[in-house]
């Protein structure tokens, strides 16, 4: 009997979408067939999406390339998506709102001809949902955020208008629903009767988990990471902490693109010196990350996303044995206050409270290798996408068998 096939789909590149690729590479591995609908549009992904693909030569896809080198098509999808604005008060064209390409990707969706279609991603929901109701197959949707307040809390922005109409009109059409957090789904549960969303952590393979590094020497490496290095994203509150601090063995060592306006606000801002790391793969970053010491979890709470949110940093940060400073978000109170001795919280903006945390872990390297050695036996004992794939699989065996 041939395997049942699953289609996934996301509005954007496949390589900044870990959790899109684990959950592909899980269903390929069970036995699934695996497709893949997605969109290019920023040069440096690209060849990222080609390593992905090459490394799983049993997926297929459709992929629709709209950088820079099909102008055309960019130009194109921007006008048509410009008039899906304008017209929208008069006939409704939210779905062209929320995924420029949702023409194209609910065609070739359709066509994939799948027995469960996933949508990552907002974007993405509308074409899974009505794929799914057009083949009389089955859908489900992985809610990475609290997508309507993802970029401010303002009811009456057009954001959260747009996201909230797309979330209205098709959460409660999805089969099941999967988040990245456990306050995103009490968020959603509060506001959709009926739905019972599933936590899955943004967890890593524990296969790429180095060498426990005991990194026995007078310096304090702190390490924080992200696609973007970038203002007003917690960096502010450890360099005024660092400032404070002012002791030449205590490091900072950013990774993410750089603007080269952002570079010099920060190196003016700090009275030591920066260490910068350009981008590199997902699955060289756990070899990096074990180098250092102290890894910065610096969310800030708001808008509501930010608050409840949990990312692939802390998760990060346990597989390659750091200690964890976190900001006192809901979501990173909540994790802490469950997995005690993997390191420490502090309130959002006092740099006075993260300046002495810091020093403390500095003074104290029993505490901090304490804390370090907890969260590398943590990432092997639970919080791993080897334990916490089998929620997915088991869900998505009862769904569609």
């Amino acid at each position: 009997m041939q395997s049942k096939k699953v289609c996934l789909i996301t509005p954007g590149h496949i390589s900044s979408n870990p959790r899109l690729i684990k959950e592909a590479t899980s269903l390929s591995n069970a036995g699934y067939q695996v497709h893949i609908v997605f969109t290019q549009y920023m040069e440096y992904l690209i060849a990222e999406d080609r390593k992905i693909l090459d490394a799983h030569p049993n997926w297929t896809y459709d992929q629709l390339l709209w950088t820079p080198i099909n102008k055309t098509l960019k130009l194109k999808t921007a006008i048509i998506q410009r008039f899906a604005k304008w017209i929208n008060p008069i006939i409704k064209t939210t779905n062209l709102l929320i995924n420029r390409n949702y023409v194209w990707q609910l065609k070739v969706a359709i066509k994939a001809n799948a027995d469960l279609y996933i949508a990552h991603n907002l974007g993405a929901l509308p074409v899974a949902v009505n794929a799914a109701k057009k083949n009389q197959m089955k859908c489900g949707f992985d809610a990475e955020d609290f997508h309507r307040h993802e970029v401010t809390d303002n009811q009456n922005d057009a954001d959260v208008r747009l996201k909230k109409s797309i979330e209205d009109e098709y959460l409660n059409k999805a089969d099941y629903i999967t988040t990245a957090s456990p306050l995103i789904s009490e968020a959603y549960k509060q506001l959709y009767q009926g739905l019972y969303p599933i936590v899955i952590n943004n967890v890593f393979e524990i296969k790429y988990q180095p060498e426990f590094n005991n990194n026995i020497n007078s310096k304090l490496r702190l390490f924080w990471f992200s696609q973007t290095i970038g203002k007003n994203r917690g960096l502010e509150d450890v360099i005024k902490a660092l400032n404070q601090i002012n002791n030449p063995l205590v490091e900072l060592h950013l990774l993410g693109n750089l603007a080269t306006e952002d570079a010099n606000y920060f190196d003016k801002f700090a009275n030591f010196e920066i260490k910068y790391y350009e981008p590199i793969s997902a699955d060289q970053i756990f070899k990096l990350a074990a180098k250092f010491d102290l890894g910065l979890a610096l969310e800030l709470n708001t808008p509501i996303n930010r608050d409840i949110c949990l990312t692939n940093k802390i998760f990060t940060y346990l597989i390659a044995g750091l200690a964890i400073i976190a900001s006192n978000t809901k979501a990173q109170h909540q994790f802490l206050e469950e997995n005690k001795h993997i390191g420490e919280l502090y309130p959002i903006g006092n740099v006075n409270a993260l300046a002495h945390v810091i020093s403390r872990l500095f003074n104290d390297r029993a505490l901090l290798n304490n804390y370090r050695k907890n969260a590398y036996f943590l990432a092997k004992s639970k919080y791993n996408w080897e334990m916490e794939q089998q929620k997915i699989l088991t869900n998505i065996n009862l769904v569609i068998n």
